[in-house]
């Protein structure tokens, strides 16, 4: 604590409206020595337990490494002098230049004695931080103007790194006159060069009118980059466009994200001038009119896209709630149940799409190359099969999710699409669908209805999970690390099984980038169409008056969580004893289809390739993921294999799978185990989902 002697400790007005002259340079002067007396006093710990110098300590860490930039949290700030972080909060434009100047101080304090050579201090930038709920774009109004603001959204395209002058130089090509240090506002705000020189003319003929030109050697810059932002899908209502924002980023802030990063934006509200050389031939925009962007003073990006935003509140009650769920012996049915559980039956696809949310696990390869992680899942077959309903289920479910509709999706669309910036004309990228979900799953629905050549923008993205770009000079790769689950008709709008193979009219190409493929069959049982009349007829009479989940499932926000844990804490890989009972079963499928081939003398349109093998792995470890265990089973693979026999395989061999050797049927109890118990599911899914691979020896 100061004395009373202290000059300006009880300075009247402090807080106030801002003063002019000598009172205003006091006034800014006091706050600088307050937020320095944060920064070296603000500490972390107890007495007990011994504390850190927070900031300190970090600015004398960055500083030596030559990185000249710290983070300050608001939070901390108001627990240590609340004013303090108000007026930052109201007016940031006008203090965080001071907080940048006392963080220089501090760090010139700190460094001390500085090796010979370096004693020019460098310029400290400071980066915001808040636990503070975030605002959404369409939120923003004119009262917000030049406050702080956090909001989140998806970066859909990023500018290049261009330079910036802070301080400029310039001269009068009459006399000659140079006038250096002008300092020019932060931001997309720019200098009027003045019209007319100011120098005392002795003798000598007067300077033209606009004389001055800017000596470029003499500027000071800063790197800077312009980003787009558009709002989260699930924050745009219905029948609305995506709305976009402007963001500058400079300094160590800049090369942060990319096209398809996931952020939370810290930054000020700003105004900017409309660009008027454009405005010719038209109605001229009133003097008063402006555009809107964000001056970025911090920004925390969804790392790998896995749902880090929505893990960074789960509390430790939370954690360990979820911790007791992965322990249940019967988690696996528990989450087939809930999803879609107003959907009656399809407990197979259930538990499919159950293994797509959790995904398995990605890995890289020493020689740099990588093998994905996220399961590919195609549903196939007649209308009214609630295909759609599992598609919006998932959008919801999971932690990111994009739905959209083949007839409505283009190549561009999906992948990315390069346009040209309407302000600097230059020629940008932005992300699609797919890059917007990196992390999360794609529904595409009506998948059959895409044009061919817009299939075909898909497969490197499905495979590769990268989408490569080589379009009007711009030549990069974007990631998009997203499971696909897709929706299609057959040909003829039903399944005929007549016709066979007839039915499925995808290339193999794009039938083999698809770990399991579901035929769906609306088949005439007339004992499941009364169960299945009653279900109907329950759901649409409880509607109203349903407000709790049904027993035994659980709850979408928490099954969200859950599935946002398990994708971030858990890696799961095969056991040794698991590998080798898969490497023989596999061996088993490619002489079954051989076989098949041989005796039908034509090729199944759904190849069974080592692909195939990989997916079987995939769903293997989701299976682990589900209950965070480090290795998939042997019974984690049985699984698998059984989901790829009542799926892919039955698919590929057109109910002919019976009469090939190497194949039997499951004989025992665990056949109704493993399929959920609901006979009525298995008439959906093709005549065959009782029968597995024999084990091999």
């Amino acid at each position: 604590m100061s004395g009373f002697d202290d000059p300006g400790v009880f300075f009247s007005d402090s807080f106030g409206p801002d003063p002019q002259g000598d009172s205003g340079q006091l006034r800014r002067s006091q706050i600088q020595k307050r937020l320095r007396d944060f920064l070296k006093q603000y500490r972390v710990g107890s007495d007990r337990t011994g504390f850190t110098f927070k900031y300190r300590d970090e600015l004398k860490r960055h500083y030596n490494l030559g990185e000249y930039w710290i983070e300050v949290s608001l939070e901390d700030l108001s627990s240590f002098d609340e004013d303090l972080a108000d007026y930052l909060l109201k007016q940031p434009s006008e203090h965080l230049p001071l907080l940048e100047e006392a963080a220089r101080e501090v760090a010139d304090e700190v460094t001390r004695p500085r090796p010979a050579g370096e004693e020019a201090l460098q310029e400290i930038q400071v980066m915001l931080q808040s636990d503070a709920n975030s605002a959404n774009i369409r939120s923003l109004k004119s009262d917000q103007m030049s406050r702080l603001v956090k909001i989140p959204g998806i970066v859909i395209s990023a500018s290049a790194v261009r330079a910036k002058a802070t301080k400029i130089a310039i001269e009068c090509r009459g006399c000659r006159n140079v006038m250096s240090n002008i300092a020019v506002r932060p931001g997309l705000e720019g200098y009027a060069l003045p019209r007319k020189c100011n120098t005392e003319q002795a003798g000598r003929p007067k300077c033209p009118v606009d004389p001055y030109f800017i000596i470029p050697d003499k500027c000071k810059c800063v790197d800077f980059q312009t980003l787009k932002l558009q709002e989260s899908p699930d924050a745009v209502p219905h029948g609305e466009m995506p709305r976009h924002m402007q963001l500058y980023c400079d300094r160590y802030l800049c090369d942060k994200v990319v096209p398809g990063n996931r952020v939370t934006v810290m930054g000020i509200y700003s105004i900017k001038k409309a660009g008027a050389a454009r405005n010719k031939g038209r109605d001229r925009v009133g003097v008063g009119i402006r555009g809107s962007y964000i001056r970025v003073v911090g920004i925390q990006v969804d790392t790998e896209g896995t749902g880090h935003g929505l893990l960074g509140t789960t509390a430790p009650q939370d954690e360990e709630e979820i911790r007791q769920l992965a322990a249940m012996p019967n988690i696996y049915e528990t989450i087939a149940k809930s999803i879609a559980p107003s959907i009656y039956g399809s407990a197979n696809i259930k538990k499919a799409i159950g293994c797509l949310l959790f995904g398995g696990s990605r890995k890289r390869l020493p020689d740099g190359l990588t093998r994905r992680g996220d399961i590919n899942l195609l549903m196939l077959g007649d209308p009214g099969t609630a295909k759609s309903q599992l598609l919006k289920f998932v959008e919801r479910c999971s932690p990111i999710g994009v739905y959209t509709s083949g007839k409505g999706s283009s190549a561009a669309g999906l992948t990315a699409s390069v346009m040209r910036d309407p302000s600097s004309r230059n020629f940008i990228m932005e992300g699609g669908a797919m890059v917007l979900a990196d992390g999360g799953v794609v529904c595409i629905d009506e998948f059959d209805k895409m044009r061919e050549d817009d299939r075909v923008a898909i497969h490197e993205a499905m495979e590769q999970q990268t989408i490569s770009i080589a379009k009007a000079g711009i030549t990069t790769t974007l990631n998009s690390r997203c499971s696909v689950l897709a929706a299609a008709n057959s040909v003829f709008g039903r399944w005929d099984d007549t016709k066979g193979e007839e039915n499925i009219d995808f290339m193999p190409t794009i039938l083999s980038r698809f770990d399991m493929i579901f035929i769906v069959k609306d088949e005439h049982n007339e004992e499941r169409d009364m169960t299945l009349a009653k279900h109907v007829m329950n759901v649409h009479l409880s509607a109203l008056t349903q407000t709790h989940a049904v027993e035994g499932e659980i709850e979408l926000s928490k099954l969200k969580k859950y599935i946002s844990y398990c994708r971030t804490k858990c890696g799961p890989r095969l056991s040794a004893e698991a590998a080798e009972k898969l490497k023989n079963k596999y061996i088993l499928m490619r002489c079954g289809a051989r076989e098949h081939e041989r005796e039908s003398d034509r090729t199944s349109s759904i190849p069974i390739t080592v692909r195939q093998l990989e997916a079987i792995i995939r769903v293997s470890e989701s299976l682990a993921k589900m209950k965070l265990q480090p290795f998939a089973t042997e019974r984690d693979v049985e699984e698998a294999l059984r989901l790829f026999q009542v799926s892919t395989l039955d698919a590929a061999l057109s109910g002919n799978l019976a009469e090939i050797s190497g194949t039997r049927h499951l004989q025992g109890p665990s056949a109704d185990d493993a399929s959920g118990g609901d006979p009525a599911s298995n008439a959906t899914e093709g005549p065959l989902s009782h029968q597995v691979m024999a084990a091999a020896g």
